[in-house]
């Protein structure tokens, strides 16, 4: 059988690992939607185990930052200490001893900083990385005053996916890479990945923001307002329709919300 397409980023049990990056008791209170990012974090490990995908996990400075949160579940595996930003130096012993290894998984803490980090070293190794965006989150809720409405973790969060995507890792949601990775719903493990994994609440990152999911572009949000109003009248309304800089805070179910694209 001929290999995948390396371009295509597809995702196969055989080949993949699951990367779990220092989700600890110290970001507990600092992170934005820390619950939601474990909860999701967590969902990933659920499914990697039944369907025996190997799984890693690094904590950032123990001693300080404390130890991994109970929630992830990650009971029986061992977590790797690191004060390297990225986790591929204190990883590379167990990289190399998996040749056949294609793909990274990547969840965790802080998207500008560590996940950053690890993807750019794990895209120089050759791998391909793709981001489990609804498991990423970054610091601080203090508002940004270059970009009206957007805190600084936000402009943090979505620089940093579009940083990753423009040096060639993949950005997808843990139920779209769940399903890459099973494939089929006559899998004998489908039911089982269902039950068990579906009934964590898919987490809303930015729910607040809507446009925070949409992958096409970030120029709506890293406009500043006054360019933002002078160029509106340029753009169609389909890409004027719900603009998070100059709309509103929207509930995630309000009758008024645009659909994510």
């Amino acid at each position: 059988m001929a290999a995948a397409r390396t371009s295509l980023g597809r995702v196969l049990p055989g080949s993949s690992i699951l990367f779990l990056c220092d989700m600890q008791e110290r970001f507990r209170h600092s992170i934005v939607y820390f619950p939601q990012i474990v909860s999701v974090a967590a969902r990933m490990l659920r499914v990697a185990r039944l369907l025996q995908v190997p799984a890693l996990l690094t904590e950032q400075y123990p001693q300080g930052l404390g130890p991994t949160v109970p929630e992830l579940g990650a009971e029986g595996l061992q977590p790797v200490s690191k004060t390297c930003f990225s986790m591929v130096p204190t990883l590379q012993r167990e990289l190399d001893s998996r040749p056949q290894l294609q793909s990274v998984l990547l969840c965790g803490i802080e998207a500008q900083v560590c996940i950053l980090h690890t993807t750019l070293d794990l895209l120089e190794r050759g791998l391909q990385v793709h981001i489990v965006v609804d498991a990423c989150s970054s610091r601080s809720m203090d508002p940004c005053p270059l970009f009206l409405g957007l805190a600084y973790s936000q402009v943090d969060r979505l620089t940093a996916l579009a940083r990753m995507r423009q040096s060639g890792a993949f950005l997808s949601t843990s139920e779209g890479l769940i399903m890459q990775l099973v494939r089929d719903a006559a899998h004998p493990k489908f039911r089982e990945v269902v039950t068990r994994s579906w009934n964590v609440q898919r987490a809303m990152i930015g729910h607040l923001e809507p446009k925070t999911w949409r992958m096409g572009t970030l120029e709506d949000f890293l406009t500043p307002p006054s360019l933002y109003r002078s160029r509106r009248s340029l753009r169609s309304p389909s890409r004027t329709a719900g603009c998070w800089a100059s709309s509103k805070a929207r509930t995630p179910f309000s009758d008024e919300s645009p659909a994510l694209t």
